[in-house]
């Protein structure tokens, strides 16, 4: 079949419409295949006044406030107060955005400009985000992908099986801890650990300050301390590796069956992929969720702030070291090596730190040159006094 230039520019659009899935608003309890749902207000959509500020600023009355609620391949779906629309962005604004990070992402606040079709539009700009939660693009590449935008929570999630990683647990606490939402941890399975209080105490260590919960998805407790959390325009989003349970905890909050669900591996506890991309759900309580694919890799882009919440301990420690500039690796008077020997701080706990320490500072040398420069310079002093020192110490011949 020959395909026509007219056609080539109609695929595209064909293929996110088939991507528009039936969409439920658990707010009213409506299901469509079309994108005509019930109205929402805005504050339903997690409006506020930081945003409302911000809209004003414009000054363009022609365009109105949507939330993108999912990405698609090339668009967009938006929300706004009147209904659900497919928006792309203008070839202009794609040009202008310098990387990934400045075209729009679930949870952003945009400015659409509606077409003559209702049900699509086109996103003129993005409003300023409150939160960011973002990692360093998976696989070794330079730059950051956002994970979801503009939210209040993230719950992390950790099967209580074999899949619960308490260092793993420290870096997607650092990542949270950056993007400037509250962190909460949900222990789920907890039905299926022979003692799922001890295990929650090992986290309740490593999570110094963050509420700690334990769940069951089968036998349903501990769902209200998740309620407490997801408040009418509150958003949410659930994070953690494949299989912890992140779909099956929003379907039994939304009271549903929407969100496919697979079990996990029997042989070693692994999960598997289920949720390819991420959407936003809207609650029955008034609650907003987005639900993630799981992340195996995950490293921080930038998270000085972040590392410093998440091992608060060692910071702290630290303040009390000999040296400033201490690496608590063998300096004389380490107050965080001390803690290792007497017993009051994990010794893989400190690898870790030191590790999450160490890769910031590599991201920060790739972006900054200056930083690089400083680096290097540092460097060659360093083996100018070896060299010295060397020099000093051969025998008189």
């Amino acid at each position: 079949m020959v395909v026509s230039r007219c056609d080539r520019a109609i695929v595209p659009l064909t293929q996110a419409l088939r991507a528009c899935r039936p969409h439920r608003n658990y707010a009213d309890g409506e299901e469509s295949g079309t994108m005509q749902l019930k109205k929402l207000t805005l504050r339903d959509l997690g409006w506020t006044s930081f945003f409302e500020n911000h809209f004003l600023e414009l000054r363009q009355p022609a365009l109105a406030p949507a939330r993108v609620v999912e990405e698609l391949r090339g668009f967009y779906r938006v929300r706004s107060q009147q209904r659900e629309h497919l928006a792309e962005i203008p070839g202009r604004f794609r040009s202008q955005a310098q990387e990934r990070v400045d075209l729009p992402a679930v949870g952003d606040w945009v400015g659409i400009a509606v077409g003559p079709e209702d049900n699509r539009a086109r996103i003129e700009c993005i409003l300023p985000r409150k939160t960011k939660l973002s990692r360093k693009i998976a696989g070794g590449g330079r730059g950051e992908q956002i994970v979801a935008t503009n939210i209040d929570t993230v719950f992390v999630v950790s099967s209580l099986n074999r899949e619960l990683n308490l260092r793993r647990l420290e870096r997607y606490l650092t990542v949270v801890w950056e993007s400037g939402a509250e962190p909460v941890v949900l222990l789920s399975t907890a039905d299926l650990c022979a003692d799922p209080v001890a295990r929650m105490a090992d986290v309740e260590r490593i999570a110094m300050g963050v509420p700690v919960h334990l769940l069951s998805a089968i036998a349903r407790t501990g769902f209200e301390v998740i309620w407490e959390h997801l408040t009418h325009g509150i958003t949410g989003v659930f994070v953690g590796s494949s299989g912890v349970g992140k779909s099956t905890l929003i379907n039994v909050l939304s009271g549903t069956e929407s969100l496919r669900v697979r079990p996990v591996r029997e042989e070693d506890d692994r999960g598997r992929h289920t949720t390819s991309s991420r959407q936003m759900i809207f609650l029955p309580g008034g609650g907003i969720v987005i639900d993630t694919p799981g992340m195996r890799e995950l490293s921080p882009c930038d998270g000085k702030e972040g590392l410093d919440q998440a091992f608060e301990d060692i910071r702290n420690l630290a303040r009390s070291c000999k040296f400033r500039d201490c690496n608590h690796e063998g300096e004389p008077e380490c107050l965080v090596q001390a803690a290792i020997q007497s017993g009051g701080l994990e010794s893989e706990r400190l690898t870790n730190f030191l590790k999450l320490q160490a890769e910031l500072r590599y991201q920060e040398r790739k972006v900054d040159p200056q930083v690089a420069r400083e680096v290097k310079k540092e460097w060659k002093r360093i083996h100018k006094v070896i060299r010295r020192d060397k020099t000093e110490s051969l025998p008189d011949a």
